[in-house]
């Protein structure tokens, strides 16, 4: 049995603010090792449950957060940028029988500690067939295509109400409860790392591979907060606009959704402006 874990920072134990996950300042470093704490925590659990194998795709930011050297030494890990699939890098190769979103968050525009969908800042909400949507919720319709299903979910308190939407039958644990978008009440590393392992424990049991669920055509809309970064985003085929400081496509598959909506923030983050977005 192989478990995948994609792993994000802002989800993780005792980070609340943009200094916490931003690489090179000293409060990412320090919050590196709660980081690892937390996926080398899921990490046990899955061998606990009886997982032969755990591969971790590094999902935050630069994609090179995660201490290696901390790791239990039966798992591995893909590491660095530029990734087929990004954050659920290693699901498509038909080998994945569960995976877990650990250090997950809320999306763009809803309450949530340190809530966005892929940029930082500028995405204001992203809408999938109609209904708001996080990366947890759009990272779950891709891995369904590929017959994973989602095992565990673990970051703040609403990240895992979130998660109930699209991963119902999934183990959630919340490391800490939201206060406001950079504040939040947060358990120990202690006690969050017994937490998650205990659930990834149980959540082995979950993993199982399936049928793929093909449930296209997906209509991605996409809101920003400047009209320029609408505009920009049209630059990439098949994106139109729909409204003031909107745009919206429609894709066959969610591979292919997924893919164009990365396109689309990577042109986007380019052409924000210094202090004025």
């Amino acid at each position: 049995m192989k478990i995948l874990i994609s792993a994000d920072m802002e989800g993780a134990t005792g980070v609340t603010w943009p200094a916490d996950v931003l690489p090179g300042t000293p409060q990412w470093e320090r919050c590196r090792s709660l980081f690892t704490s937390d996926v080398n925590a899921a990490v046990l659990g899955f061998l606990d449950g009886g997982a032969d194998e755990v591969l971790i795709n590094e999902a935050h930011w630069s994609m090179r957060n995660l201490l290696l050297e901390r790791l239990d030494d039966r798992a591995q890990m893909i590491t660095g940028r530029h990734k087929s699939l990004s954050m659920v890098e290693g699901v498509q190769h038909g080998d994945v029988d569960g995976i877990a979103f650990v250090g997950y968050h809320t999306g763009a525009g809803t309450e949530g500690v340190l809530a966005h969908t892929y940029l930082a800042n500028s995405l204001t909400g992203v809408w999938l067939n109609g209904a708001r949507a996080s990366e947890g919720l759009l990272n779950a319709r891709v891995v369904a295509e590929y017959g994973v299903p989602v095992v565990l979910v673990t970051g703040d308190d609403l990240t895992c109400a979130d998660a109930d939407g699209y991963a119902p039958d999934a183990h959630k644990v919340a490391v800490k409860d939201h206060v406001s978008r950079y504040a939040a009440v947060c358990r120990t590393p202690a006690r969050t790392a017994a937490d998650i392992r205990a659930a990834a424990k149980e959540a082995t049991a979950l993993a199982g591979r399936y049928e793929p669920v093909v449930g296209g055509p997906f209509t991605l809309e996409l809101e920003f907060d400047a009209t320029h970064l609408s505009e920009v985003a049209t630059v990439v085929p098949g994106v139109a606009p729909s409204g003031e400081r909107r745009v919206t496509y429609t894709s066959g598959t969610m591979y292919e959704a997924i893919r164009t909506f990365k396109a689309v923030t990577t042109i986007v983050s380019a052409a924000v402006e210094e202090q004025y977005g």
